[in-house]
């Protein structure tokens, strides 16, 4: 039987994601995606308004993606952070033009725009991410200021900040250098198609998983999943995963991080079931 519109969320909504890691966020991006719903990940009869109310009692984070190609007015952000429960974070992805300028040095005022808006999340907002696609060279100095343009904090509000560089050529020491001179996260894709690294640059991990297949209903295979598990957690506990592909060989000095984990891309479709396994997986060890 399809769920009553009109029902208590109460009701209509499963359990929120089992005891975990505080330290440690799983999620998706984005939460409209047509395949999810009918029984895929949303309920049978959940009306499309309802769909992130859903989705953030099922996972603790979500990517939004669509602010790449359009940022949202305050207000959305607000309704956004309104509609979530309390401890749920959204990272967020800044505006393809701002990467694409010609000038990176003098995209200040649209990195101020973006950030004064999006600030509406309030203690709902995690990592912003900085992506800069593969085949536009990128100048490294105007790269460097563009990175000093890069506010810690908005308001009082402290704010995070993740490179996600695609240009293979550009990725080298240097790079991890400049990125943990800011503060700054590095992007782990877990891809074949963009540059996948583990090292550490900043207090916080940013990992986005790409890898889940169509014919497993998890996304991943449960060993995988397994593994994933026990990595979050010894990212959250400081160490760094020496089975990870590196660029620089030794490891980074221990410290405890926050762990922000997404499945994205490749079988979208099954990329809620992967999330929630997982969530599954570390609020088992943490009840150990």
């Amino acid at each position: 039987m399809s769920p009553r519109k009109d029902k208590p969320t109460s009701d209509l909504f499963s359990s929120p994601p089992p005891p975990m890691p505080s330290r440690i966020r799983v999620g998706i991006g984005g939460w409209t995606y047509a395949p999810w719903r009918g029984g895929m990940f949303y309920p049978a009869g959940l009306v499309q308004r309802r769909e992130l109310e859903y989705a953030s009692r099922q996972l603790n984070s979500i990517e939004v993606n669509g602010t790449y190609y359009g940022v949202q007015k305050p207000a959305t952000y607000a309704k956004w952070r309104d509609e979530t429960p309390e401890g749920f974070v959204f990272s967020a992805k800044a505006p393809q033009r701002i990467m694409e300028s010609k000038a990176l040095s003098k995209t200040g005022h649209q990195i101020e725009d973006f950030i004064g808006g999006i600030v509406e999340l309030g203690d709902k907002l995690g990592p912003l991410v900085w992506q800069f696609d593969k085949g536009k060279r990128i100048d490294a100095e105007e790269f460097k200021a563009f990175v000093g343009l890069l506010p810690a904090e908005y308001s009082g509000r402290k704010l995070r900040h993740v490179l996600d560089v695609r240009d293979p050529a550009f990725v080298d020491k240097d790079y991890l250098a400049l990125a943990r001179e800011h503060g700054l996260a590095t992007v782990f894709t877990d891809s074949e198609e963009h540059p996948s690294f583990a090292d550490l640059t900043a207090d916080f991990v940013y990992a986005r998983l790409m890898r889940s297949q169509a014919g497993i209903v998890t996304g991943y295979p449960g060993a995988a999943l397994d593994q994933w598990a026990e990595r979050a957690m010894r990212w959250s506990q400081g160490d760094d995963p020496a089975d990870l592909p590196h660029i620089e060989t030794s490891a980074a000095a221990k410290r405890p991080r926050e762990v922000f984990l997404y499945f994205i891309s490749s079988a979208k479709e099954r990329n809620p079931a992967a999330a929630i396994a997982l969530l599954e997986r570390l609020g088992a060890i943490a009840s150990r």
